[in-house]
């Protein structure tokens, strides 16, 4: 696997340096059902408001069933298939609008899916695969095809599968691949005490 460890301005758990998402997959290896169900449950041990856990996810494999993969590949953009043909798991995460507790909406709720993904992504990169999420895909199109409820909001598409080689990928995103990471600095994201104001950086 291409190592892209984060160059951090201070140090950090080894585990959120080396998260990235790669396009460059295997599409010969495919990802172990004991490994998927390590995602999952990293993904449920994830926080959310009153332990509500509003998170669903869809798991689509192509070496298990390769016709509802397929129907969930041609609901992502052409420029995401260009690469996520070689992806053995693709898997749709999927907030929940509502408590279910009370029936009453759930604002935290995308956000709630959102931490459950990221726990998803930092297990991937525990277990040596590569992860990659995407907002390139048709929500509609996948409700349609998959019998989603229509007050549900799909969130995000993962791309899930063991790393390959660069030599996998078009010209373009190979360049995109082997690019240095960026971030913005601390100063444009974290502010001390009222907006805009820096947080002291020493």
């Amino acid at each position: 696997m291409l190592e892209k460890l984060a160059l951090t301005s201070t140090p950090i758990a080894d585990l959120i340096a080396r998260r990235w998402s790669p396009r460059a997959i295997d599409p010969d290896q495919p990802v172990s059902r004991e490994q998927v169900l390590a995602l999952l449950e990293a993904a449920r041990w994830a926080p959310s408001c009153f332990g509500d856990q509003p998170w669903r996810y869809l798991v689509w494999d192509r070496f298990r069933d390769a016709a509802a993969w397929q129907q969930a590949f041609e609901c992502l953009a052409e420029g995401n298939q260009i690469w996520v043909r070689n992806a053995p798991v693709l898997l749709l995460s999927v907030a929940a609008p509502h408590f279910g507790h009370n029936n009453k909406p759930n604002r935290w709720a995308q956000y709630d899916t959102g931490a459950a993904s990221e726990n998803l992504c930092l297990q991937a990169a525990a277990l040596g695969l590569a992860a990659h999420q995407m907002g390139g895909f048709d929500p509609d199109k996948v409700k349609a095809a998959f019998n989603i409820p229509a007050d549900h909001i799909c969130m995000a598409m993962i791309a899930v599968g063991h790393p390959g080689p660069v030599e996998v990928l078009t010209d373009a995103l190979r360049e995109k691949e082997q690019a240095p990471r960026e971030r913005k600095p601390l100063a444009q994201i974290a502010f001390d005490g009222r907006w805009e104001q820096r947080f002291p950086l020493a």
